[in-house]
């Protein structure tokens, strides 16, 4: 290997963000006291928390010169841990990657084996990268409905529609029977309905202050965006819904009454994507190879090289894009 390899070095002087393709060294990349493992990155991809660090809307970042990038996919080229060896293809989410620690926008990461899982047998690096944590995200909300008894043929709500996890929430639903609801803010109600939306709900409908109760829309919802947004789903959830909470596009606070909990017997769940236990990942992994097929995945994804990332992070800020952005890293 050469002594050194590109990737997006995010910095910051004077204040201001800067963020350059350039030459970065091996010894540059951290190193745990052990289970390290070297891993040539294949794909990585623009999340809204990349986004957030790259344009500075939001404090992700916690030190500079930083390579983001939350996730990536590739194959190990030195492994200090027991359960990876060189040639394996792994999947790398959450653990901090890409904000306290080098992510994925570069040729090579270097990560503790811990935070690694094999990529499931007849996967394709391409697709895990499409799936990537806002199909992981998806599938530990879509599971918190069914341990809740919220079941197929049900009408299940999912906001942020078109965006990551909201694409993927809709595609896991409609094959596993649900009926989905859609909100979003963008014009593009042919691309939720190729996913298997029934009805698409104006995001306009869910702004503003929620009343303590309102009318009675779906059976339960997963919510990506938070905020105004949230207290209205609780507000016309019906009565003993769930109501999944997997992000804060929207806002972080929220402004709701008691009422849909002890009138309603509303049920709010939060989800984490960041820290789940690996065993736990390794069986949404399965489960997401067996629903999603590759249609649905070349349906929504759109790929880009590692160059054109600052760029598409403002767009998505600018809430321009739709589906998921896998960035290219190996030729």
């Amino acid at each position: 290997m050469n002594e050194s390899f590109q990737a997006l070095v995010l910095d910051k002087k004077d204040d201001r963000l800067h963020s350059t393709v350039t030459d970065v060294k091996f010894d540059a990349l951290p190193r745990e006291e052990d289970g390290n493992v070297l891993v040539e990155v294949h794909y990585s991809a623009l999340n809204y928390k990349d986004a957030l660090g790259l344009t500075g809307s939001g404090k992700i970042v916690s030190h500079y010169p930083f390579i983001p990038g939350c996730e990536f996919v590739g194959k190990v080229v030195e492994s200090d841990h027991l359960d990876f060896k060189a040639g394996d293809d792994i999947i790398a989410t959450g653990f901090g990657i890409g904000e306290r620690h080098f992510g994925g926008f570069s040729r090579y990461a270097q990560v503790p084996g811990n935070w690694l899982i094999k990529l499931p047998k007849g996967m394709a690096l391409r697709d895990a990268m499409t799936i990537g944590t806002p199909g992981l995200t998806a599938m530990f909300a879509v599971e918190a409905l069914e341990h809740e008894g919220v079941h197929p043929g049900q009408e299940v709500l999912v906001t942020g529609a078109s965006g990551g996890v909201g694409s993927f929430a809709i595609a896991l639903l409609h094959k596993l029977g649900y009926h989905v609801i859609a909100s979003t803010g963008k014009q593009d109600p042919a691309y939720l309905r190729d996913l298997g939306v029934e009805n698409v709900m104006a995001r306009s409908e869910l702004e503003g202050p929620a009343r303590p109760l309102d009318e009675q829309r779906f059976d339960a919802a997963i919510d990506s965006v938070g905020g105004e947004t949230l207290g209205n789903i609780l507000s016309r959830t019906r009565y003993e819904g769930t109501v999944v909470a997997c992000g804060l596009a929207g806002g972080h606070e929220l402004h709701t009454t008691v009422y849909p909990f002890i009138l309603r017997g509303v049920r709010l769940i939060g989800i984490d994507s960041v820290m789940q236990p690996i065993a736990r990942r390794v069986k949404a992994w399965e489960r997401l190879h067996e629903i999603i097929d590759t249609r649905v995945l070349n349906h929504m994804v759109h790929e880009i090289p590692l160059h054109d990332v600052p760029r598409h992070a403002e767009a998505m800020m600018r809430s321009e894009l739709s589906g998921r952005t896998v960035v290219r890293i190996h030729d």
